[in-house]
């Protein structure tokens, strides 16, 4: 009986599978679907949600190569970023405090051996304009707060993490990994308590525990982390004018070439095949004889091309004045004399004025943040940037000579129209004095109007009781 029940399983099982075999399966349709991928995918930013304001690493990447190329090669970009830094820098810069403990706190951080700002501080300003961002690790001596300034090369940077709460404060610095696989991460550095960050954003923080470091940026967006260099937008049009250039080197190389061409009157092409193999070029003061029947011509290339210098001018100026920089700043003299001259330099010093200002915050932050170690170090409180002893100042000379022959002249009229209006009571001291102060301010001097009326009339209350109780003269020795 089992025998038999196994049969009948096996011949069950062979039918059902049959069965099945024969009977065409039902075949479930799918929908074909696909997503195109472009080569530069990544490049590419979202209409919608979080906008990313920074150009992609490759361009980042190209952007910090091409700028220093163009700054080492090309004359006129070597200009672009050179002539800021010397009229930024040229004199030299200071950091003060009224403080005289602080100052000298300062002055030692200044002249470090390691820091030597007077010598490193150019170097600083002209990698901020060519890679458009600079970061400065810092060192503390825990025992008496002095700090020394490293360099982190924008190259190493892998991301800039920004506050979750505010895009446009950046809490820390990540690098690239180095051969053993580790990357550092640096805490940017703000001048106040990490109480200013919300508990998430302190939180976040901690874990950028390799050091702290400073971050600053030009060309850059409130709602991007990465600057830019000043000759982005130029790079193209530089390479451009240089290959402009050459091109009008070979064909002034063209132009100077020369070939004889000998003319045979009546000669057969046997004639002429005959002498060709006879002649040959004269040398540089030589004669030549011959009949009328040959005739010599130095012929020079006609390439019928107009004259380069205004294509060239065209060029330049478009890059200069991208820039901003005048056409006579860059041997361009034109029609230029010294009126037109000195009004085509002010749009120039006005763009070299904000760069000194982000100039000088970067120094005053560097400055307050050597005095806030100083303080730590001694557990002293948080300093009060707002009063004087801890209010930093970073002082930069004049960037040109100004004309003042025109102030002065202005200023001593000025006085003459105040005084007249103010023996007629038609002005009042306090507007006299911010109208004087509006002219002595071109020449580099600012009053303080309400302090210098009160000082004023101190000393005329003064020199009127001096008048009072003065001793009469005496008469008597002139009288006979």
């Amino acid at each position: 009986m089992a025998f038999t029940d196994l049969l009948d399983r096996v011949i069950n099982g062979l039918s059902a599978f049959r069965e099945a075999v024969s009977t065409p399966a039902k075949a479930s349709l799918r929908e074909a679907v696909g997503v195109t991928v472009d080569n530069d995918e990544d490049q590419w930013r979202r209409l919608t949600g979080d906008v990313d304001r920074d150009l992609s690493p490759m361009t980042q990447k190209r952007m910090r190569d091409m700028a220093l190329y163009l700054w080492e090669a090309n004359l006129l970009a070597n200009r672009l970023i050179e002539l800021p830094v010397a009229y930024l820098l040229a004199e030299g810069v200071r950091l003060t405090v009224t403080d005289e403990e602080n100052q000298k706190v300062l002055d030692r951080f200044w002249k470090d051996p390691i820091n030597e700002m007077d010598l490193k501080l150019p170097q600083k300003v002209r990698e901020l304009a060519l890679y458009g961002e600079q970061c400065y690790p810092t060192f503390v001596n825990e025992m008496n707060g002095h700090v020394r300034l490293g360099y982190l090369d924008p190259a190493l940077i892998e991301t800039v993490v920004t506050d979750p709460d505010n895009r446009s404060q950046v809490i820390g610095i990540v690098t690239v990994k180095d051969k053993k696989g580790v990357a550092r991460r640096y805490r940017t550095i703000i001048n106040g308590p990490e109480e200013v960050f919300s508990a998430r954003t302190r939180e976040i923080r901690q874990t950028f525990s390799d050091g702290e470091a400073f971050y600053f940026t030009i060309n850059d967006l409130s709602n991007g982390r990465r600057g830019r260099s000043d000759l982005l937008a130029q790079i193209d049009w530089l390479d451009g004018y240089e290959q402009f250039l050459f091109g009008e080197l070979d064909r002034a190389s063209f132009m100077r070439a020369f070939l004889w061409d000998v003319t045979l009157t009546g000669a057969t092409p046997e004639e002429v095949a005959k002498r060709s193999k006879e002649i040959y070029p004269p040398a540089p003061g030589s004669v030549r004889v011959h009949n009328d029947a040959e005739i010599w011509a130095a012929v020079t290339p006609s390439l019928n091309a107009l004259d380069s210098s205004e294509n060239a001018r065209l060029f330049r100026n478009h890059v200069l004045g991208g820039a901003t920089v005048p056409e006579h700043w860059y041997g361009g003299g034109g029609d230029v004399n010294r009126a037109t001259g000195e009004s085509m330099g002010e749009p120039t010093f006005k763009v070299l004025s904000m760069r000194q200002r982000v100039i000088k915050h970067i120094l005053e932050s560097i400055g307050r943040y050597v005095l806030r170690q100083k303080a730590m170090a001694h557990q002293e409180a948080e300093p009060d940037f707002s009063e004087d002893a801890w209010n930093v100042e970073a002082v930069f000379p004049e960037m040109t000579a100004r004309d003042t022959t025109k102030y002065a002249a202005a200023l001593q009229q000025i006085v003459t129209a105040v005084g007249l209006a103010l023996d007629r009571a038609l002005l009042t001291e306090t507007t006299a004095m911010a109208l004087i102060n509006a002219i002595a301010g071109r020449l580099g001097v600012e009053i303080d109007v309400e302090a210098e009326l009160k000082a004023a009339r101190k000393k005329a209350a003064k020199t009127a009781e001096d008048d009072v109780f003065k001793d009469p003269p005496d008469d008597s020795a002139d009288s006979p």
